[in-house]
């Protein structure tokens, strides 16, 4: 049974891991197009949106869910 717990924690924290660093390069990216673009405050709220996005992700637990 601890086995099944350990393996469920290490998914759980790889998947966490997974969302943070996709919001990051969305965040990322939105920031590089907002300096291209002729209307750059939507692309910057984009990029602050998936920036506290990666920030809170870390703060969920299985029991949130």
């Amino acid at each position: 049974m601890a086995d099944a717990t350990e393996e469920f924690q290490r998914g759980w924290d790889a998947a966490l891991l997974a969302a943070r660093d996709w919001h990051e390069a969305k965040a990322k990216q939105a920031l590089v197009q907002s300096r291209r673009s002729r209307f750059p405050k939507t692309l910057e709220r984009e990029a602050d949106f998936h920036k506290q996005s990666a920030e809170m992700i870390v703060t969920l637990s299985p029991d949130d869910v």
